[in-house]
């Protein structure tokens, strides 16, 4: 957020907000999913119309009466929250793409070492220079002008189609090819084209450009069509070493490894808090099956073989040599394969046409894709 110049909103009011007229184009960044959740309607209302028109009760000055004001924000804006909670809006969250932060205890250790780091003179230049690289690239955007970006590769992409929101998040990636190209539109020829005695000029997308969203998408749209949190995921990694070491050990099979959450909470180092709220819901989607012991002792099975990476990768498009030929836009979709059906080794995908075939993730990723024409 320290990219914006303006400090981001600790709280947006339900009504004061949409009486500011000068939103076009900007970014409206909150600090806590909670500061926005008396305004989320009219935040959603703006993402998806573009616009938002609020008509609000106020006092004429010149009569004393009460009189209808009419408010109009026009858009787009660019929405960017930040939530340490679980559970957020799910028609917010499909607007959205979702980046979730690394707890990993090498990333803790990185940090470690970046704070002792700023306490040093060292640290202290390189807090000027980030400044000063802050500064170019706000000029650098500043050069950026509006002009439409044209897709000739868009009509041979393929999207997953299995749920209804990934009509919202193949928009996502089609924006993501524009908007990646439009950083790049001073080394892009810029074309024209006369309709109606109007000049249209427009720049064109790249195969390197729609590459290079899809590795951005490939991290970010495979884990929003996933069916658990981030967290949830990660903590569901944690517990398939668990037992996987278990069964090593015991030499026994997975279904017979038993385990307590007192045994996941000193096997992870999670707290007790986060442990019961993940594991509550890995209950509830039946990756986790109870069994209830004498007294108040719950033991745990786990019933769904997966591995700490799953649903986080995948290819959500071709290769730039795919882009160019052969082979296109192989788009999984979520991970996990069908869970009232048949279910899927570990590592192997279903296909089509009923065949199996293993991804080179590991991970389970039914497929939809396209073949571009020679």
């Amino acid at each position: 957020m320290k990219s914006f110049r303006s400090p981001p909103w600790p709280h947006v009011p339900a009504k004061g907000w949409p009486h500011e007229p000068a939103n076009w184009h900007k970014v409206l960044a909150i600090v806590e999913e909670e500061g926005a959740e008396r305004a989320s309607y009219a935040l959603k209302l703006l993402q998806s119309e573009g616009e938002l028109t609020i008509a609000s009760t106020g006092k004429d000055p010149a009569t004393g009466r009460l009189v209808t004001h009419t408010y109009r924000v026009e858009g787009p804006v660019a929405i960017m929250l930040t939530t340490t909670a679980i559970e957020v809006d799910e028609e917010l969250l499909n607007r959205c793409l979702v980046l979730s932060v690394d707890e990993g205890r090498e990333q803790t250790r990185a940090i470690h070492e970046r704070q002792r780091r700023s306490r040093t003179i060292e640290g202290k230049l390189e807090r000027e220079e980030a400044a000063r690289i802050r500064r170019a690239h706000r000029n650098a955007q500043r050069l950026l002008r509006p002009i439409f970006v044209a897709n000739p590769y868009a009509p041979e992409l393929r999207f997953a189609d299995h749920v209804t929101r990934t009509r919202r998040d193949h928009m996502k990636y089609l924006t993501l090819i524009s908007a990646v190209a439009l950083l790049h539109q001073h080394q892009r020829a810029v074309k024209s084209v006369e309709h109606r005695g109007q000049r249209i000029e427009y720049i064109e997308a790249t195969s390197e450009d729609v590459e290079v969203a899809t590795r951005l998408s490939n991290a970010v749209l495979g884990r929003s069509l996933d069916e658990l949190p981030p967290q949830t995921r990660r903590l569901l990694g944690e517990i398939a070493s668990m037992v996987e070491r278990r069964m090593a050990e015991e030499g026994v099979e997975r279904r017979l490894v038993r385990f307590s959450r007192r045994e996941v909470r000193e096997w992870s180092g999670w707290s007790q808090t986060q442990v019961k709220l993940h594991m509550d819901r890995l209950e509830a989607l039946e990756y986790l099956v109870p069994y209830r012991m004498r007294g108040p002792l719950v033991v745990y099975e786990l019933a769904y073989a997966v591995g700490a990476d799953a649903g986080t990768t995948g290819p959500w498009s071709g290769s730039a040599g795919a882009m160019s030929g052969g082979d296109r836009a192989i788009i999984p979709r979520m991970s996990g394969g069908d869970r009232g059906g048949e279910r899927a080794p570990n590592g192997v995908k279903k296909a089509a046409n009923g065949a199996m075939t293993r991804s080179a993730s590991g991970s389970t990723l039914p497929e939809t894709g396209a073949a571009r024409s020679s």
